[in-house]
């Protein structure tokens, strides 16, 4: 079982177009579900995930094909990815 230290130590990377997100900052949780439903990763020229641009990478769990040791691989259009952070 992955905790949330384990994930942030993972580096994203996007098999489909090989494009590195990052590494995990937060998570969306389905509290009723009591599942992970997808993976926040800061967006592009943010730095510890504060100073930067307000946007941020949201990964469906669904598009995850693989956690390995070090990265976890997904298969995502990275465009749609890329959202405007809620903070």
């Amino acid at each position: 079982m992955a905790r949330m230290y384990d994930l942030r130590q993972k580096e994203i990377i996007n098999t489909k177009d090989g494009v590195r997100f990052g590494f995990v900052s937060d998570l969306v949780l389905d509290v009723e579900e009591g599942r992970i439903t997808a993976l926040i990763v800061p967006g592009p020229g943010r730095v510890l995930g504060v100073f930067g641009r307000d946007q941020e990478y949201r990964i469906p769990w669904k598009d995850i094909t693989k956690i390995g040791e070090d990265i976890i691989l997904v298969e995502c259009d990275s465009e749609k990815a890329l959202i405007e952070s809620e903070e």
